[in-house]
């Protein structure tokens, strides 16, 4: 079974922005690409990569960047199971955290995936007491 990633959308960001950690996030794409891992991302966690990228740039970059995450190698989980959503108002209660955050950590947590993520602010607390485990990239 080929190991699992969750992608957070500031690790996505990382990548398109070209920052620092954009390379571990480059690396797991081309693994994912050749199907060595599996590389999962929610629709609400992409929709903040889009926003961002629509705020602080325009709306043709924001079109172009979501049609390449249609055509790539990440597969994008449009929707929330039962699981996934029981789980992210779990984590949400207990860490005050943002909906895409809970969302994308109730993911990783029913998926038995990795997070991938540079978002220490929000997931160090999680990180210490909950059986999540993080790729940070910086």
């Amino acid at each position: 079974m080929a190991i699992k990633y969750l992608l957070d959308s500031c690790a996505l960001l990382a990548y398109v922005y070209k920052e620092i950690g954009d390379d571990i996030v480059k690396s797991i794409l081309n693994k994912a690409d050749k199907g060595h891992v599996a590389l999962y991302m929610n629709k609400i966690n992409l929709f903040e990569a889009y926003y961002d990228i629509l705020r602080s740039e325009d709306s043709l970059q924001a079109e172009k960047f979501y049609s390449m995450m249609q055509i790539s190698s990440v597969i994008i989980i449009d929707g929330i199971s039962d699981a996934v959503f029981r789980e992210a108002g779990r984590l949400k209660t207990q860490y005050r955290m943002s909906l895409a955050d809970s969302i994308a950590l109730g993911e990783a947590s029913t998926l038995g995936a990795y997070v991938l993520t540079s978002d220490h602010h929000e997931f160090d607390p999680i990180e210490q007491n909950e059986e999540i485990n993080f790729i940070w990239i910086r």
